[in-house]
């Protein structure tokens, strides 16, 4: 299956195309499948990859040498330490292709498989490495934790390790060199059929009136029906071509090669990579000398932000080592021999980085068929995972591990040049720093606000950016970070206490919202959902959109307003992504218009036993369970104000969301928290709504639901109807009959439980182990939560078929200590929808 078609991002109200080029009187030919643009370490790895999936007319185009913009001068690190699962996977994808390339194209690769220890010199960070060993035991990559002593036994030149609290040994890492390693890759890939172009300059890219894309280079032009943009620090350049902004910017990386070493030069092993957050800094042997890569945490310089100049191949930046100082001094405190080393050589070039650290790898933004595989900070580790899943994301439609983090979607119109700089400075100065659970750090923040912004802040709003907007987490003091329960704890439960008790009210304003309408509108949706839509005016229903090959693709409610307008929500993240989706499907011919009104609406949730009680005098409808049953809404007026209100609830309470023009929320906001003054109302954040939502076992769309899996794995089938057709539907018929009446032939299902839980519950991503723990893991958790309402500890999870059963029980390890899970036959609140319907 083709990857989806998509759409210009125009940060319009309505929906616009870019002009196809027109190309009169000239014949169109089809010269490749695919053009990649850019001839480092991601770029050829995708070649090499497309390949290996069967697509060999592809062309790679590079405007020098393979390897000559940033990929030459990496340090060549391939560590698997890294705290998210999917982009472990990525990591150790990486050594294993290193490993073993050379036995197939012939081509060393330059591997030193010389193990690698990271330093954890806070409790934080000790924290997060016990976590991060459980990710790796997902992985199946060997992981250690080492004391002080074990860390000078693996690293006998160390001498300092008097902060250290522990060391964190991964036996499988190493270092490659990048040319060698790239190179290799580009055997590959032209053994089994691909081109690469070398010395040749992409000067403009145009769509064409067909759906393909012109590539235009100083040798002539080739058509193709797929482009990527791997073009490095150039990517901004290339993807202004096409009217895209890209946020990626460089930074200038130096790092030192001393003199010879005697201690290294005569050691009978290779010196193991160390990475040493107090020194903000990576250390690996180099011949017989140290290798020293210091991240310095101030004065960062940027490289490049106005424009790369296209002429400039294995280009250096003359060095600077004033800013590198203190972490050299550092540096000489943890190896002293490096004190007394002379100092070789020092390489000074551009490494691209993101706002939020993660590359670029997927579709581009409302474009057909253009994909992204761009901005790695760490490029030789991820280049070949990267490939590896882009690939298959093209060929087949979707890939085999959930690639949301890695989406170029993920961003916005919002994150634009100061946005871009400033968080990647940020994330660049904090590169070996432990981001805590909860941390939302303020560099280019503010973003997007609502207009009850100051009110909530008054309130002692502790503010999350999400997809550019800023949303309450919880009212209370500023959070003191923790991997354990924080000082939120209490606060948080206090919120859920206030909504299950008596009433809540939650600024919901950062959720996306679509309008669908037109006489083909009802059937677009209908092919795309899996469920039914709703058949009456007024109707709500939970649908879930499905790729080819069955995996969950968008969870979104979809309202019926006519029978030519739907009003269709879904996560905040999911905009670009879900707007994509939506259009991408159209078919030729057909009368849909998408309209994205996530900035022109806001949505005040008011949910608690006492919401009717509250909203029925602003109301000038009925609101009662006659006329206005849950699961429906209306466009009725609340305080005098236009609303469509949705009876529904997250949190899983009686209650509506009331979604109206955002210049009237401040109104609608005064006269709901006057109403519900005298009722107890409390002001409630995300950290409350995920935990209500737990506590009522509601799936979550990128923890539970991902493309990973299909409604099979992840118990969906009550929102699956098979009788009528829609896309992804053999697949899940397949998937089902495969499973069996006992779901006994599936890999993992999912699965709500208990767990015996003590100052810290499940976060996500924790390893799951059989009755009494040991052996290999049997399945994962997706999220969890202490229940404030419930008095449990709560977690969803992903377990092989012998352990879902009711009252079967399996071991979760939280930071290194196992925890009984014991599966549960029902939400743990309000199991039969009384309250919901009250």
């Amino acid at each position: 299956m083709l990857p989806p078609a998509t759409h210009m991002w125009s940060g319009a109200d309505t929906d616009t195309r870019r002009t196809p080029a027109e190309t009169p009187g000239e014949q169109m030919r089809d010269d490749v499948q695919c053009v990649i643009v850019g001839g480092g370490a991601m770029g050829v790895s995708l070649l090499y990859h497309l390949a290996h999936e069967g697509w060999t007319n592809t062309l790679l185009v590079e405007k020098g040498e393979l390897t000559s913009g940033s990929t030459w001068h990496a340090a060549g690190l391939v560590p698997h330490f890294i705290g998210s699962l999917n982009m472990a996977k990525v990591h150790a994808h990486g050594a294993e292709l290193y490993n073993r390339l050379e036995a197939e194209t012939g081509l060393a690769t330059g591997w030193h498989g010389c193990g690698a220890v990271r330093l954890a010199v806070t409790d934080e960070q000790a924290e997060w490495y016990r976590y991060v060993q459980g990710v790796l035991d997902l992985v199946g990559v060997e992981s250690h934790l080492l004391g002080p002593a074990e860390v000078t036994e693996k690293v006998p030149i160390m001498e300092d390790v008097s902060d250290v609290r522990l060391g964190f040994w991964t036996p499988g890492d190493g270092w490659t060199d990048p040319s060698s390693a790239t190179n290799a890759m580009a055997a590959g890939a032209r053994q089994l059929g691909a081109t690469i172009a070398r010395h040749t300059l992409v000067t403009d890219m145009n769509l064409l009136a067909d759906g393909r894309w012109e590539v235009v280079t100083d040798k002539g032009r080739v058509v193709a029906d797929h482009v990527v943009n791997a073009a490095g620090h150039y990517g901004p350049q290339v993807g202004a071509m096409v009217g895209l902004d890209v946020p990626i910017v460089s930074m200038i990386h130096q790092y030192l090669i001393t003199e010879r070493i005697d201690e290294l030069a005569n050691a009978e092993v290779e010196m193991p990579v160390v990475r040493d957050p107090r020194a903000s800094c990576y250390y690996r042997q180099e011949i017989d000398g140290l290798l020293v890569g210091p991240y310095e945490r101030a004065d960062t310089t940027l490289y490049g932000v106005d424009g790369v100049d296209w002429n400039l191949h294995f280009h250096l930046t003359p060095p600077n080592l004033e800013p590198l100082e203190p972490w050299l001094e550092y540096s000489a405190q943890r190896f002293p021999i490096f004190a007394g080393a002379g100092i070789k050589q020092v390489v000074s070039g551009p490494i691209t980085h993101t706002p939020d650290a993660g590359y670029l790898m997927g579709p581009a933004p409302g474009l057909r068929n253009y994909w992204m595989c761009v901005g790695a900070s760490i490029g030789i580790c991820q280049g070949p995972g990267a490939g590896r899943f882009l690939a298959q994301w093209m060929v087949h439609g979707q890939t085999e591990i959930n690639v949301a983090e890695m989406d170029p979607r993920r961003f916005g119109p919002w994150a634009d040049l100061d946005y871009t700089v400033d968080k990647s400075i940020d994330e660049y100065e904090e590169m070996y720093q432990v981001r805590m659970p909860g941390e939302y750090r303020s560099a280019g923040r503010p973003l997007g606000t609502t207009p009850i912004h100051d009110d909530l802040d008054a309130l002692g709003a502790q503010w999350q950016d999400v997809w550019g907007w800023e949303r309450p987490r919880y009212f209370g003091p500023t959070e003191e970070y923790s991997w354990r329960r924080s000082n939120a704890f209490d606060v948080v439960g206090r919120e859920c206490r206030g909504v299950r008790d008596h009433l809540g009210i939650a600024d919901l304003t950062a959720f996306a919202k679509f309008e669908i309408t037109g006489a083909d509108a009802a059937a677009l949706l209908d092919r795309l959902s899996a469920n039914r839509l709703p058949a009456a005016e007024g109707g709500i229903r939970l649908v879930h959109m499905l790729t080819g090959l069955g995996g969950i693709e968008c969870e979104m409610t979809v309202t019926r307003l006519a029978d030519d307008r739907f009003y269709l929500n879904s996560a905040l993240v999911g905009r670009t992504h879900d707007r994509d989706w939506l259009v991408n499907h159209i078919g030729p011919g057909e009368s849909v218009t998408v309209t994205d009104v996530t900035d022109q609406r806001a949505i005040l949730a008011v949910a608690g036993p006492a919401a009717r009680e509250v909203l029925g005098p602003l109301a000038d409808a009925n609101l009662g369970n006659d006329t206005f049953g849950w699961l429906t809404a209306r466009e009725i007026r609340v305080a005098g104000i236009a609303c469509t209100a949705l009876r529904v609830s997250y949190v899983g309470e009686l209650g509506w969301e009331l979604h109206h023009s955002i210049d009237s929320m401040p109104d609608l906001y005064a006269a709901l928290v006057a109403a519900g003054k005298p009722h107890g109302m409390v002001h409630f954040g995300a950290y409350a709504m995920n935990t209500m939502r737990i506590e009522k076992a509601y799936k979550a769309w990128g923890s539970e639901l991902t493309t990973e899996i299909t409604p099979v794995e992840a118990d969906l089938e009550r929102f699956v109807d098979l009788e009528r057709d829609f896309l992804g539907r053999d697949a899940v018929l397949a998937r089902r009959e495969r499973a069996g009446a006992d779901r006994a032939g599936l890999d993992m299902v999912l699965v709500y439980a208990e767990v015996d839980a003590t100052d810290s519950d499940c976060r996500g991503n924790e390893p799951a182990y059989p009755p009494g723990g040991g052996g290999r893991p049997i399945g994962v958790t997706t999220s969890g939560t202490w229940g404030h309402t419930v008095g449990r500890s709560l977690c969803f999870a992903y377990v092989e078929p012998a352990f879902a059963g009711p009252g079967s029980t399996f071991e979760v390890v939280l930071f290194g200590e196992s925890h009984r899970a014991t599966v549960l036959d029902g939400p743990a609140h309000d199991p039969t929808n009384e309250r919901l319907r009250a």
